[in-house]
């Protein structure tokens, strides 16, 4: 797993196949999550990572909501959103794979990452 901690997710690609359900082992996600997708909140529980983005108003989170569709249709891999005025919460776990954190789910999330630091939709109000 030390190749899959050295990756730069946000340049990779989803795949499909046996290995891609593979959980993640403990410190290749820790790795990840700290280098590369440092605002998003691990839950051992549910087996899942998440993020809380926030928008100043509906359209812009909208319109963020809209280019995760996008993501996630491209990827094939679709998290769990849920929309509200001025924010939007994302959260992905592979269900194929028992509700487990897996790579997939971290590129994708890397993927939503460049959305948000490209300005786009607007000032990203978070705390």
């Amino acid at each position: 797993m030390e190749q899959v901690a050295s990756m730069q997710l946000s340049t990779q690609q989803c795949v499909h196949n046996d290995d891609s359900k593979k959980p993640l082992d403990n410190d290749t996600r820790d790795s990840l999550l700290k280098e590369q997708l440092p605002e998003w909140h691990y839950d051992a529980e549910k087996g899942e990572v998440s993020r809380k983005f926030k928008f100043k108003n509906y359209y812009h989170t909208m319109a963020f909501v809209n280019a995760v569709a996008w993501i996630a249709n491209k990827q094939a891999h679709h998290p769990d959103l849920e929309v509200s005025y001025g924010h939007c919460l994302v959260r992905y776990t592979t269900h194929d794979a028992g509700n487990s954190l897996c790579l997939n789910d971290l590129i994708c999330a890397a993927h939503i990452d460049a959305l948000d630091n490209n300005g786009s939709f607007g000032p990203n109000l978070q705390d």
